[in-house]
Order: C-alpha cells, then sequence, then structure tokens
C-alpha cells in the first residue's frame, strides 16, 4: 500500500511546503491538496515550489475539475511541471464541489467530466488531441506522463471511473461502502473491456494519531459535512432508494445547509449533524494500531492507496507515528538475510 497526505493550501505557503517535504521525510509518495481559488491559495504555484523543494514525491489536486480551468491550461500545467521536475505529477479530478459552488456556479455534467478527463490526459502526456474542432498538441511537450484518477459517489459516476480513470478516489474510509464502490468500478471497468486490476484505488480520509476520541472526533467531524455534501446531490438525483448503501445516504436527514466558507475546517458549526459513529466509520482515528488494522482491512478490499487528510491540529505528530508505525506495517517487509 502507498500513502499520500492531503494539505489545504492555507497561507502562508511556506507551510504547506513545510508539511509536503514532511511527508515526503516520513516516507509518504504522495501529497495531494485541495483545489479551491477562492477559499485557499493557488495549488499549482504550490507544487512547484513543493517539487523544487523534495525529490521523489508526487503533486497533484484532491480535486480539481472541468469547470473553472479551460482543460488546455490544466494540461499544460502538469506538462510544465512534467518538464521541470521529471514526471512527478498526478491528477484527481472530479464534477466540482467548492470551487464552483462558491461562484453560484454547479458541478458539471459527468459528460463534460468524461471529456475533460480525455482532453487533460492525451495533451499532459504529449499526445495529440481534438478540442473544440482543432487537433491540438504542445509542441514543447516529450514524454511528459500524467494518470487521472475520478472522486466519485454516485452510481453514474462510479460507472465513468471504471470506464476512464487511472484510478477511483473514494473520500471515505467506511469499509462497507468501499467494498460496494470497488465492486461498482470493477465491474464498469470490465464491462467497458477494460482490465478491472488496471484501475488503481485510494481511499482519503482524516487521518489522526491520539487517544482523546472526544477530541480527535471533533476535529474530523467536518468531514462529514464535506461528503454529505457530496451525497444529497445523490439523494436529490436518485432519491433515498437508490443502489448507493444506506449507511451513506441516512445520515444526511439532519443536514441543514452548508457554509462553505468553513469547508474542509476542523471545529466548523455547519457539521454538527454528524453522528460519532459516521465520524469514526468515515474517517481513520485513534492509536497507531488502530489505524494499522482499518488499513489493513481496506488493503484486503483492495485498496492501493491511502491518503490522510491532515485538517487538524496534530499534524506533524501523525505524520511521525505513520511514517516510524503505521506505514511500515502495511508494507512488504523484506529481510536482508533469509
Amino acid at each position: 500500500m502507498e500513502f499520500g497526505a492531503v494539505l489545504q493550501t492555507n497561507p502562508p505557503a511556506s507551510r504547506t511546503v513545510h508539511l509536503a517535504k514532511l511527508a515526503e521525510q516520513h516516507g509518504f509518495e504522495y501529497v495531494w491538496t485541495f483545489d479551491s481559488h477562492l477559499l485557499w491559495q493557488e495549488p499549482y504555484v504550490i507544487y512547484s515550489q513543493i517539487l523544487a523543494e523534495t525529490h521523489r514525491i508526487k503533486v497533484g489536486p484532491m480535486v480539481t475539475n472541468p469547470a473553472t480551468r479551460d482543460w488546455t491550461v490544466t494540461a499544460s500545467l502538469y506538462a510544465t511541471l512534467n518538464e521541470m521536475y521529471g514526471n512527478r505529477t498526478i491528477c484527481g479530478i472530479g464534477r466540482g464541489d467548492s470551487a464552483v459552488r462558491v461562484t453560484n456556479g454547479a458541478p458539471t455534467t459527468l459528460k463534460a467530466l468524461r471529456e475533460a478527463i480525455h482532453v487533460i490526459r492525451e495533451l499532459a502526456n504529449s499526445r495529440s488531441v481534438e478540442y473544440n474542432g482543432a487537433q491540438l498538441q504542445f509542441p514543447w511537450s516529450h514524454g511528459s506522463e500524467l494518470e487521472v484518477w475520478v472522486a466519485a459517489y454516485g452510481p453514474l459516476a462510479l460507472k465513468l471511473t471504471g470506464e476512464v480513470g487511472d484510478g477511483f478516489i473514494l473520500q471515505l474510509a467506511d469499509l462497507d461502502i468501499a467494498e460496494w464502490m470497488i465492486k461498482t468500478v470493477r465491474d464498469a471497468a470490465e464491462k467497458a473491456g477494460r482490465d478491472p486490476a488496471a484501475v488503481k484505488f485510494c481511499v482519503a480520509a482524516p487521518m489522526y494519531i491520539g487517544d482523546d476520541w472526544t477530541h480527535m472526533r471533533d476535529q474530523c467531524r467536518w468531514f462529514g459535512g464535506m461528503v454529505g455534501n457530496h451525497v444529497a446531490d445523490i439523494v436529490a438525483k436518485y432519491g433515498e432508494s437508490s443502489s448507493v448503501p444506506a449507511a451513506l445516504t441516512d445520515y444526511i436527514k439532519a443536514r441543514e445547509g452548508y457554509d462553505y466558507n468553513q469547508h474542509g475546517r476542523s471545529g466548523n458549526t455547519h457539521a454538527a449533524f454528524v453522528p460519532d459513529d459516521i465520524v469514526d466509520r468515515f474517517c481513520l482515528l485513534g492509536s497507531a494500531s488502530d489505524h494499522i488494522a482499518k488499513l489493513g482491512a481496506l488493503k484486503e478490499l483492495g485498496v492501493d492507496q491511502f491518503a490522510g487528510y491532515l485538517q487538524h491540529d496534530n499534524k506533524e505528530e501523525t505524520l511521525r507515528v505513520y511514517g516510524e508505525t503505521v506505514m511500515p506495517a502495511l508494507r512488504e517487509q523484506i529481510v536482508a538475510k533469509a
């Protein structure tokens, strides 16, 4: 299993760069960030500095969207970073949430998402693509490599992921929901004539090492509120009797609006509807052994990467314990002498 750290690009940018460097020092393979240009600082500018001050980690958004940037601009950003720093980028993409809703927009259609994935991936892999009736290619890009991983919850978005995604990003760590969604994506990949094993799976959720469960839950309750935005869209589209597991849809019945000014922030005031058991199911909390046990179960389901959100007050210690204890327990053990 591989590991990523998910950061917000709050000012100062040097703090984000510091945490990214610390994640690499502790053995993480990926650093992801939010991508919401009004709420936080521009991530692609910060990626350039992170890549300049690290050696091997890959960086990318969790997640970008097809609406806030022209697709060719997004592809150019990746191809440029890859040329500068040696193919160390990854693209997480979805229909859009905070970046579009704060500007009174709405998530894009799945058709637009599918087309954006194709255009971004082709251009950022130094290939030619048709866009707006023209055949386009970056004449300066040679050997750029980019995987595009799709964040999804609903049945049709999961189907799209299986059909075209290099990877699937599931933003919660509930075992039952993860099992259903991974199977749904794999089934879609197989029906599309793809090798289901070729689609990589990333579970992303808050990770907090500690022993004060009340405090940990309060620090991570925001996540259930954020996930609730996407679940509310699913319920609005499919109703409460859809094929989506009830464990995902039931808890939002007490949801009353959402304040994007507090999006992704611990201690916010709009996530009180999220019960403790949902926090526990969606997140990774507790001792190192608690984390290892749950990650082991996720690994058994086929999860290739765990990406831990660090939007809480225990960032450095959580990174340290993951590097020294948690991640080694989930990786293949090789001995010097058999």
